[in-house]
């Protein structure tokens, strides 16, 4: 018999088509407005992070992102902390001081978190989670840096896995072993339920986890402990069939 369940987030839950450039674009457009408006304010000239046009300005940013990330190879899953440098460097390069930096880079930040929030869930998934919740123990694992405690379907989740965060991101096996360990489960009596074959469904069986893959098409044979379904509302039924096989 199962006892618990763990989720990925992203296009597992939700399609995240989208979001992630809408978030890039809102944050870094707004930065780069409200501190022209700022230094207007404080009659000081206009200053744009980094390169002066948007697009090679953007791009820097993403620069130094992906620097940071080779050379701090254990925050390479740590995307907040990754992007948070990144601006504080990009700002203090276009003539910010130390102090502003810090202080334009943190709401930077926060208005990302705030668009990183604006995702949908599937229609059937609350309901989905709710009447799970009442049989198994769920968790969700995320590599993604959306805020764990204010995604909608947090409630669902007594247990939320920040992968990059414990510096063990997907693939790595740390976060599945931490969320297993805080739901109480043995692996061979928990289900992940991820849309990547190489962050979720890989590590998961590596540890002898059940897994259910969420893709709608495949060329690949599935492994012993592998099934496919093509949307997470196809679940119940797959459970039901691993149950009737226990």
């Amino acid at each position: 018999m199962l006892h618990a369940i763990t989720f990925d987030l992203d296009d597992t839950l939700w399609d995240n088509a989208g979001v992630m450039e809408r978030t890039e674009h809102g944050h870094y457009r707004w930065l780069r407005e409200a501190l022209a408006a700022w230094r207007e304010a404080r009659g000081e000239p206009p200053l744009a992070p980094g390169l002066p046009g948007y697009e090679d300005s953007l791009a820097d940013y993403v620069a130094r992102r992906r620097r940071l990330a080779r050379e701090v190879p254990e925050r390479r899953g740590d995307f907040t902390w990754l992007r948070l440098r990144a601006l504080e460097e990009q700002l203090e390069a276009g003539g910010l001081n130390r102090s502003a930096a810090l202080m334009w880079a943190a709401a930077a930040m926060n208005e990302f978190h705030r668009l990183r929030l604006k995702v949908t869930p599937h229609p059937e998934a609350d309901a989905l989670l709710e009447t799970l919740g009442r049989r198994y123990r769920l968790a969700a694992i995320t590599n993604g840096n959306i805020r764990l405690a204010r995604q909608p379907l947090a409630h669902h989740f007594p247990v939320a896995i920040a992968a990059g965060e414990l510096f063990t991101p997907k693939p790595h096996p740390q976060a599945f072993l931490t969320a297993l360990s805080r739901l109480d489960a043995a692996p061979e009596r928990a289900l992940h339920v991820g849309d990547s074959w190489e962050e979720d469904i890989l590590p998961a069986r590596e540890l002898g986890m059940h897994a259910a893959w969420v893709a709608e098409r495949h060329d690949r044979p599935l492994p012993a402990g592998v099934a496919r379904i093509a949307h997470v509302k196809e679940l119940p039924e797959l459970l039901q069939w691993l149950e009737n096989r226990s």
